[in-house]
């Protein structure tokens, strides 16, 4: 009898333990999420949205141990501009020059690496793809109760997006900084 309750107890530990330690996989409510974006150049900048594809963030517990995204680039939109000139550089940003969307009509992040900064904080590192170019970002990510937050900063440049780069030929007073903003709020 005394067996019988140890093995009991050690079947119930184990399965405990298995169910602590299971993950989860929540999907990203893509119609509820935003990426917004912010690209400056000398004298201005342009702001504007893209939109989520898929995604899905990777939890154990309560904690985030993962992710991963598309975004679609054929949804590049310009927010500041409106007619003629909202046309030319939502075309422009959709062109070769740029994200060459026909040839590479989504771009992808899988986090790599998390750590806990603080309650509800984590320090991410993901690879980033854009035009078939894969390059690591970091960011923080800060997510409760449904919903996630996060900046990243990207270099265009490691995804041979070197147009109007003042590091590859653009004159100073025509130059697009190489670095754009992403700000992203996903709903999961």
């Amino acid at each position: 009898m005394k067996n019988l309750k140890s093995i009991a107890l050690a079947v119930i530990v184990a399965v405990s333990t298995l169910s602590a330690s299971a993950q989860t996989t929540k999907k990203v409510d893509v119609s509820k999420s935003k990426v917004l974006w912010l690209a400056k150049k000398v004298g201005g900048q342009h702001n504007g949205d893209i939109a989520l594809k898929e995604g899905a963030l990777i939890l154990k517990g309560s904690k985030i141990v993962g992710g991963n995204f598309v975004v679609d680039m054929k949804t590049i939109n310009t927010t500041d501009l409106e007619g003629e000139w909202k046309g030319k550089l939502d075309g422009h940003l959709k062109a070769d020059d740029f994200f060459g969307v026909e040839a590479n009509p989504t771009a992808t992040l899988v986090f790599k690496t998390i750590g806990v900064k603080a309650k509800n904080t984590y320090a991410v590192t993901a690879d980033l793809t854009i035009k078939g170019k894969t390059a690591p970002v970091t960011f923080d990510l800060v997510a409760n109760k449904g919903v996630a937050n996060a900046k990243l900063m990207v270099d265009r440049t490691k995804y041979d997006i070197k147009y109007g780069s003042k590091n590859f030929g653009a004159l100073a007073d025509k130059a697009i900084d190489d670095e754009f903003e992403l700000k992203v709020n996903l709903k999961y």
